[in-house]
């Protein structure tokens, strides 16, 4: 089968930092699913693990989001048969979707809402699955629980960011406040179902306090090393606050003096560690599909790169490393 991958750091720019490559299509094991890949989406993880620096030997296929057609199933598969149409986020410690074919653990996969096509469900996935976590694992937040709080999502306008204002839009009662420091990205903030805008540009505390809000939750999205001071400053006594992406250290005695707790999102957790309740995953995709479905949730998508290639994830790597993505970067299958 065909894939793209790569052997060595380099810039995304530069033509072998991803190379096409022929590998034999795999054999599910007894839980997996084998998957036609109808369409993958290009995420922040992508490009963190090809920084990471060279292979022994081989390729690493990257691609941590896909929505495809079930091809053959393992002797212990309950949850599919071949021929569902499928929508996932996979297992960084597995091969990724950046190929023909994939194999990935039933507990961890849902049915594509019925009324996407393969692009538009393929940028969903992981986005939903974080920000789902997010609100309901990490801060607790019972559906439909959080009125009177409010919620400041730091970096709204990406892909976690639109997934979690509009799970936290549709699914509780918060008053969502994303922050964005463009126009075009303040609107999309807005059409997703943020409450308010403020700019992460500017004092994050002096704007809350002329909206007359003090949020008790914080999902620090990107740049969090820049913003956890002043999240400390701005949270109130038993405020939350959660973190995605790899801001290095941080002095979370900061926190003590408010009793601020912090929380750490990892989507890949569940299946990485086969955790007893790594089915979650399974469960809460199937409700994002029928949250889409119903017309509550949208995708995200910002860009088709057209089919996938070598230089269009090559493509796709540049635009998330130079930080002004919007949404989702998706490409169609070969």
């Amino acid at each position: 089968m065909k894939a793209v991958g790569f052997s060595t750091y380099l810039p995304a720019d530069q033509q072998d930092a991803l190379v096409a490559f022929d590998t034999p299509k795999p054999t599910p094991g007894p839980r997996d699913l084998l998957v036609a890949v109808k369409a993958v989406s290009i995420n922040p993880v992508d490009t963190k693990v090809r920084r990471n620096g060279a292979l022994a030997s081989g390729h690493r296929i990257l691609g941590y989001d896909a929505s495809g057609v079930v091809e053959a199933v393992g002797a212990e598969v309950t949850l599919f048969q071949p021929g569902d149409e499928v929508f996932y986020a996979g297992d960084i410690s597995r091969p990724g979707t950046n190929a023909e074919f994939h194999l990935v653990d039933e507990r961890i996969v849902g049915p594509k809402p019925k009324s996407l096509s393969f692009e538009e469900a393929a940028s969903l996935p992981l986005t939903s699955i974080t920000a789902w976590e997010l609100l309901f694992d990490s801060f607790k937040i019972p559906e439909g629980g959080g009125e009177g709080e409010s919620l400041l999502v730091v970096g709204g306008a990406g892909g976690v960011g639109s997934a979690l204002i509009q799970l936290a839009k549709k699914l509780t009662k918060l008053h969502i406040i994303a922050t964005a420091s463009r126009p075009e990205t303040q609107q999309w903030c807005l059409d997703m179902g943020a409450d308010a805008v403020i700019d992460h540009n500017r004092s994050l505390k002096e704007q809350l306090v002329q909206l007359g809000k003090t949020p008790k939750y914080a999902a620090a999205i990107t740049r969090s090393d820049l913003h956890f001071e002043p999240l400390v400053e701005l949270l109130p006594a038993r405020g939350q606050i959660a973190m995605i992406d790899d801001p290095g250290v941080l002095d979370i005695s900061k926190m003590k003096l408010k009793s601020l707790s912090f929380h750490w999102e990892f989507m890949f957790t569940r299946s990485m560690f086969q955790t007893e309740d790594m089915i979650k995953q399974h469960e809460l995709l199937k409700r994002v599909s029928e949250l889409v479905d119903a017309g509550e949730l949208t995708p995200t998508v910002s860009e088709v790169l057209g089919p996938m290639s070598a230089e269009s994830i090559r493509k796709g790597h540049q635009l998330l490393e130079a930080g002004k993505t919007i949404g989702k970067v998706v490409l169609s299958g070969f």
